[in-house]
């Protein structure tokens, strides 16, 4: 019995780690705010169309910062029921708190996810001993990517951090973005890394030996991400590279929301504090998306909309 659940272990564990496309998905609203769990499985669906391997609920990208704990584990309890068995469900269970974290995580796991990602400690930072015991607890729950984002967190999570995590039977690996000599420096020491920068996953992965990246972009171009990962197709990252940048325009989601609105995916509706792009904004988006084959896009149509069109709860 052991044995054969090592084996289990092992097995899940590098469907973990061969995903090279990761999707961090967007949570939509209705018109009162409310999750809307319709229009959430009609972008998971798009996801699935389009061979991703996994999907990031409530991270960044999903406002799981804007969710209550308990909408964050209801719409991972969801994906898990209805995609547990053909994607990778990791589920945003960090905190600054590691206490909070922790319940957090076991619920998640409870629930069924797959992994967690977490994050470092922001805004209440503590020292880098202090980072290590807070991962180090919650590596002991289960399967995690660590995610390395010092500029929303305030604090870069160097490799004198990473290395020893990585000696822990439930690292996955790193989320990384602070950029590509980062990512080949841990690759080289047999470190998983996955991209967190749309812009430069493409070379992360053919040119530094990324696994992957875990993407905003491909909530709305799947199928060109996709591409990109599988394929060494310079031309086709030059083609959307503009695109990637305007999705970070303003701080991740503000744009991918306005987007996704632009192309009908999702209704016009923003939690605050976030609101939609400026109208100059949106002409130099609705440009790129122009460009780019509706088939390909995320959505059944394209407009530019106006101020008026958006809705705002809080």
């Amino acid at each position: 019995m052991i044995f054969s659940a090592f084996l289990n272990f092992e097995r899940a564990m590098k469907r973990i780690k061969d995903a090279s496309l990761i999707t961090a998905i967007k949570t939509p609203y209705n018109s009162k705010g409310e999750i809307d769990l319709v229009t959430y499985d009609l972008l998971v669906a798009k996801q699935l169309e389009a061979g991703v391997n996994g999907i990031i609920v409530g991270g960044t990208t999903g406002e799981g910062h804007l969710l209550s704990w308990e909408e964050h584990l209801m719409l991972i309890a969801h994906s898990v029921n209805k995609y547990g068995d053909q994607l990778i469900i990791v589920g945003n269970t960090g905190s600054n708190n590691t206490r909070e974290a922790i319940k957090a995580t076991k619920n998640g796991f409870a629930m069924g996810m797959h992994a967690a990602l977490q994050i470092n400690p922001y805004y209440g930072r503590t020292s880098n001993k202090g980072v290590l015991e807070h991962f180090s607890r919650l590596l002991e729950i289960g399967p995690a990517f660590i995610y390395n984002v010092p500029g929303r967190t305030g604090q870069d999570l160097t490799p004198e951090i990473i290395e020893p995590l990585s000696s822990h039977k439930n690292f996955i690996g790193v989320k990384e973005c602070t950029g590509n000599d980062r990512i080949a420096y841990y690759e080289n020491k047999g470190i998983a890394c996955w991209s967190g920068n749309d812009d430069e996953s493409f070379a992360a992965r053919h040119e530094h030996g990324a696994h992957g990246v875990i993407s905003v972009t491909s909530n709305i171009i799947p199928k060109i991400m996709r591409t990109l990962m599988d394929k060494p197709d310079k031309a086709l990252n030059d083609s959307v590279i503009e695109l990637m940048g305007w999705m970070f325009c303003e701080p991740n989601p503000i744009a991918l929301n306005t987007a996704l609105m632009m192309t009908n995916a999702v209704s016009p509706v923003f939690r605050l504090p976030y609101q939609a792009l400026s109208l100059e904004q949106r002409e130099v988006g609705f440009g790129l998306l122009k460009n780019i084959d509706a088939n390909e896009l995320v959505g059944n149509s394209l407009s530019l909309m106006s101020d008026g069109d958006f809705t705002y709860t809080a």
